[in-house]
């Protein structure tokens, strides 16, 4: 048996995201900025788009950018904002447990732009305090970002408490909601919320499309420059089959959040959670133990004596896909910067796994990992 439980770095696109980009790539192969019929009829798929995913998203189809992905839309969100007010102010505030892109946009801006960064710890159990992030706010702070949810432990951040202050402020607020959309609902018109980023292959979409949400209103220097396209802010010909699969995944996720698909997911991880803690001797999780503060789909366990790496080995060898860190660093084995920022013990630093399933997995996949991760585990331990 082949499982895939490495979701939360990649998924599979759903076969409706497929076919969507084959029909447009194959029939509507005009430039969305010229005016003849074959333009007309991209400028159709690229303004139904954009209405599709702001209809599912709460906003206004004009505060819709389309993006590379997901580290562009952050990258675009952080430096782009303080580059548009860094005369107000020159602090940004985010937490230790951003995903890299956040963090390294955050730093860029420190050592490139002259921006003071100020970064909130987690809680031990990976959860941010809102009040150590309003402590942290000062008068010259211009721009604060904290995910919505954590890509490692699947942790869900405080982003309303958090942005209801930065609204009350005037600070603007950015969340990176990556893991979070298709998980849990998003409803960027309700939010405190002024940029929203997002990536279409983490919920079934294709690789290379994202998208970031900006409140009207809102500006920013743009960082690809050229044509005027996406309202000047990401200059370059819109590659209109990405931008439609990215919107049926969209349409496909935010389906499935009202269908109930995401209880049967939780029901799934915790199946498997509760499995491995009654199987595997020492086993830890990685995050709060009530489960309904984490993404219904991920699972962050340590089990203390057996190296990530060769933990990864053998359960590869029995078809088993996982990782131990993030999406961007799923090729190192160095100890992920989310956990060592939780404060973990090294041996629980080196023998983590994360496990992120999606709505594709299936009972008996996890009744086979269930049966076989606590017998790799064994072997470890033993080496």
């Amino acid at each position: 048996m082949q499982v895939y439980l490495d979701n939360n770095a990649t998924t599979a696109p759903a076969p409706e995201v497929v076919e969507t980009m084959r029909r447009v790539l194959a029939e509507v192969p005009g430039n969305p900025s010229s005016i003849h019929r074959p333009g007309r009829a991209a400028r159709r798929i690229l303004d139904e788009a954009r209405e599709s995913v702001a209809q599912c998203l709460g906003c206004q189809p004009r505060e819709v950018v389309f993006t590379g992905g997901g580290s562009e839309s952050d990258t675009l969100a952080l430096v782009g904002s303080f580059l548009a007010l860094r005369d107000r102010g020159k602090h940004i505030v985010v937490t230790a447990v951003e995903h890299s892109a956040v963090l390294a946009a955050a730093r860029w801006c420190k050592e490139k732009l002259g921006a003071e960064l100020s970064a909130v710890p987690p809680r031990p159990d990976g959860t941010i305090d809102p009040a150590a992030v309003v402590e942290a706010l000062r008068e010259d702070t211009v721009l604060v970002s904290v995910m919505m949810a954590n890509n490692e432990t699947g942790v869900l951040l405080p982003i309303r408490e958090i942005g209801e202050v930065c609204r009350q402020r005037g600070i603007r607020f950015h969340t990176d909601a990556v893991q979070a959309l298709g998980k849990v609902p998003i409803d960027f018109g309700a939010l405190p919320v002024d940029l929203l980023s997002a990536s279409a292959h983490k919920f079934h979409g294709p690789k290379g499309a994202g998208l970031l949400l900006v409140r009207s209103g809102m500006r920013l220097e743009p960082l690809i420059v050229g044509g005027g396209q996406e309202r000047g802010l990401r200059a370059g010909t819109e590659d209109t089959a990405h931008v439609a699969g990215l919107a049926k995944a969209v349409e496909l996720a935010t389906d499935g959040l009202r269908s109930g698909v995401m209880e049967r997911v939780a029901a799934l991880r915790d199946a498997l959670e509760e499995a491995l803690h009654a199987r595997i001797e020492g086993l830890a999780v990685n995050g709060p133990e009530a489960r309904a503060l984490r993404v219904p789909n991920t699972l962050n366990i340590s089990i203390p004596g057996a190296e990530a790496e060769a933990l990864l080995i053998g359960l590869d060898r029995e078809g088993i896909y996982c990782s131990s860190g993030s999406a961007c660093s799923s090729g190192s084995i160095e100890p992920s910067h989310v956990l060592r920022a939780m404060g973990l013990p090294a041996d629980r630093l080196q023998s983590s796994l994360r496990l992120s399933l999606s709505r594709y997995t299936r009972p008996e996949e996890i009744e086979y990992v269930a049966e076989v991760l606590p017998a790799v585990a064994a072997r470890v331990r033993a080496l």
